[in-house]
C-alpha cells in the first residue's frame, strides 16, 4: 500500500494567460510588375501561372526567344518559376515573336500577357 500523497487532490487550474501584443515584422511579398499594354492586334501568350518570369533557361544563358524570332507551336518560349520548378511555356501557335510584355525576373500572376506571336 501506497503512503497518502503529501497535497491534497485539487482538479488542475491553469495559471492566468498574458496577453503580449506584437507587430508583425514579416518581410512583404514581392506584388507582380503591372502588365505592360500590348500595342497589337494579336491576342498575346498569358502566364497559366503565377510565379517568377524568366526568358532564358539560366543566367547568363541566351534568351528562348527574341522580338521578330519564328516560333513554332510548342517550342518553348520562356520559364515561370513557381513552387521552386521551373515550367517550360510553349508557344500557342506558329508566329512571328512581335513583343515581349514580361520583364525577366519579375513576378507575374495568372492570366498576365507574357509575349505576342504575330501569325
Amino acid at each position: 500500500m501506497q503512503p497518502p500523497l503529501p497535497h491534497s487532490m485539487l482538479p488542475y487550474q491553469p495559471p492566468p494567460a498574458q496577453v503580449v501584443a506584437r507587430t508583425s515584422t514579416a518581410p512583404s511579398l514581392p506584388t507582380p510588375a503591372p502588365a505592360k499594354t500590348s500595342e497589337s492586334s494579336h491576342p498575346p501568350l498569358k502566364c497559366p501561372m503565377a510565379g517568377t518570369f524568366y526568358r532564358s533557361p539560366g543566367p547568363g544563358e541566351p534568351p528562348f526567344v527574341m522580338v521578330g524570332d519564328k516560333v513554332q507551336k510548342g517550342q518553348v518560349v520562356c520559364i515561370i518559376e513557381a513552387m521552386k520548378l521551373m515550367n517550360e511555356i510553349e508557344a500557342d501557335q506558329s508566329g512571328t515573336i512581335t513583343e515581349i510584355l514580361a520583364e525577366d525576373g519579375k513576378p507575374v500572376s495568372i492570366d498576365r500577357p507574357l509575349l505576342v506571336i504575330a501569325p
